[in-house]
């Protein structure tokens, strides 16, 4: 993973002297609250309904086993015990007192670490598939570009305030794990016809109260051009964006409003200022990056071993969470795994600090000191031999963190709602809990395949709720908290928006809906193979609309 050099850790360092100064005047009355205000969230510091909230960057995802275990610490120390993993690969903490924000910064910075555009009108942490570098089928890995975003975009002064929140997402494989077309920015690393490796790139997409799939800008870019491209589009948006209207800012009600031919026009006409310019990528500078992420140590001898079979034959349990939890490794021998942060009756997302610090360890012990966030907040141990798979998932079953549930219906993605959020208009933690409960009552729950469900308290669509096979949305309806579902959403490579059944539920009937759907579902499928999202695009919305509001329910 990429390491820090001297300047790297100088800024860091830096900006965690300023915002603790920052903090002390605030805290004195010298700096008024407006003002503070744009200074917090440039540091990822929000005021939740309750107390502050700090959003940590992990930028695509990547961990060290000492990072986790700061992020431990700072959890026991600063907080409630806990962090909350998010859809943008990054940690959240919700109870952090204003005063200690700048120890916390500081603490971070030591195992380099930040806060840094987590928050606010700027360019956020970079995005991209979890499996990076590991999976079979990638073109190459995407981490280096990745790191090349994140060092070009930092603190960058010409998009310090941009109309709104900008995101960036990168993948290079077929299966899109990253959610590429619903972000401001989407990047493919991709073929061309004469098989050079470039970057067909996406633009405008992304959800909240106006959502949009990303569409094509650029088929195929050459690898030199990417930032003095990606410069370009948002040039264009710094210029064109709206700024008096926040629900109209981000850059998708842009492209919408331009159409993607002029605003392709305009960005072209930027970009040939700067096209051959000084941001023109040297090879060597993409050798440095691309040299921090080689592969580990593998053990020539893994694929030699033959005992795992036999394991997976004389223990079902095992054999279970194998195929749900795992998945596999470009190099044989290795597999991927999922650690599960879905239990039964717990917050999708949440690990405590006890959970942290143990599965640091298992990082250490079998995957090479590294780990993995995931989109769908879950956590990745990378590069597992067969042989430790076993020891592995027992280790994870005392932990709480081995839940057979990977990619099912039960794997939910849910932003803290309104139990902490203060832009929520509606719980999603218990409303979770109460999906699990009815979800496991169904005989054939463990036969559905894979199912995404997404669920977001508020419009602002951090769970989301647009692109879930099955997708929630909280809503208040005079003091009542009501839940709008939607079927056929999909945020994979073949993206779609989730369309309305009907009218909202209220809470208490938000699980034995999410039954209905799914008995439905086994009752249209033309085969066990026949997914979710695939019946529901073959059948349309009716049936399901009509077991939902059928008269005897």
């Amino acid at each position: 993973m990429y390491v820090y050099n001297e300047y790297d850790q100088r800024l860091v360092d830096d900006r965690v002297a300023q915002f603790r100064d920052q903090t002390r005047r605030y805290l004195a009355g010298e700096l008024p609250e407006d003002e503070f205000r744009v200074l917090r969230l440039m540091n990822g510091l929000y005021i939740q309904r309750f107390a502050p909230m700090l959003r940590v960057a992990i930028p695509y995802g990547l961990l060290s086993s000492d990072q986790l275990r700061k992020l431990a610490h700072i959890a026991r120390t600063y907080d409630k015990g806990y962090g909350h993993f998010t859809t943008r690969q990054n940690i959240q903490f919700n109870w952090p007192t204003l005063e200690s924000v700048p120890d916390i910064l500081a603490e971070l910075a030591e195992v380099q670490m930040h806060a840094i555009q987590t928050s606010g009108n700027c360019i956020r942490n970079t995005t991209s598939d979890q499996y990076a570098g590991v999976i079979a089928g990638e073109v190459e890995d995407p981490r280096p570009w990745c790191e090349l975003i994140r060092q070009w975009s930092t603190l960058h002064p010409e998009f310090a305030y941009l109309p709104r929140k900008f995101k960036i997402a990168v993948t290079a494989s077929e299966r899109d794990r990253a959610a590429t077309q619903v972000h401001d920015i989407g990047i493919h690393l991709t073929p061309n016809e004469a098989g050079e490796v470039g970057f067909r790139v996406y633009v405008g997409g992304g959800l909240g109260r106006t959502p949009f799939i990303g569409q094509v800008i650029c088929p195929w870019l050459e690898k030199k051009h990417l930032l003095s491209y990606l410069e370009s589009i948002l040039r264009v948006y710094n210029l064109h964006g709206r700024r008096d209207n926040k629900y109209k800012a981000r850059i998708k009600i842009l492209v919408n409003a331009m159409g993607i031919d002029a605003f392709r026009d305009a960005v072209d006409a930027e970009w040939a200022h700067v096209k051959d310019g000084p941001m023109t990528l040297d090879e060597q500078e993409v050798v440095r990056l691309k040299a921090y992420f080689t592969e580990p140590a593998y053990d020539s001898a893994a694929a030699a071993d033959a005992g795992l079979q036999a394991l997976l034959s004389g223990n079902s349990d095992f054999r279970v969470w194998f195929e749900r939890n795992t998945r596999e490794h470009r190099v044989e021998g290795y597999r991927i795994v999922v650690l599960s942060l879905k239990p039964l009756l717990r917050a999708p997302g949440d690990a405590t600090d006890a959970q942290m610090d143990a599965i640091a360890d298992l990082a250490d012990e079998y995957s090479f000191g590294e780990l993995r966030v995931t989109h769908d907040q879950n956590l990745v141990l990378a590069d597992v031999a067969e042989k430790d798979l076993l020891a592995l998932w027992q280790k994870a079953i005392e932990l709480d963190v081995a839940r057979p549930n990977v990619g099912t219906v039960t794997d939910m993605i849910c932003c803290p709602g309104f139990d902490f959020c203060s832009l929520a208009n509606a719980q999603t933690i218990p409303v979770a809990e109460a999906i699990n409960k009815r979800v496991e009552l169904l005989d054939f729950v463990h036969d559905l395949g894979e199912i995404s469900l997404n669920m977001s308290g508020c419009m602002n669509a951090c769970g989301h709720h647009h692109v879930g096979n099955i997708g929630i949305l909280g809503v208040d309806k005079k003091g009542e908290q009501w839940y709008q579902i939607t079927i056929g959403g999909s945020a994979a490579e073949d993206a779609s928006l989730g369309k309305v059944i009907g009218k909202a539920v209220h809470q208490d009937e938000v699980p034995e809906t999410v039954a209905r759907l799914l008995e439905v579902y086994v009752e249209q499928r033309e085969g066990e193979d026949e997914s979710f999202l695939d019946t529901v695009r073959r059948v349309g919305v009716d049936p399901f609309k009509e077991r939902v509001y059928a008269p005897h329910h």
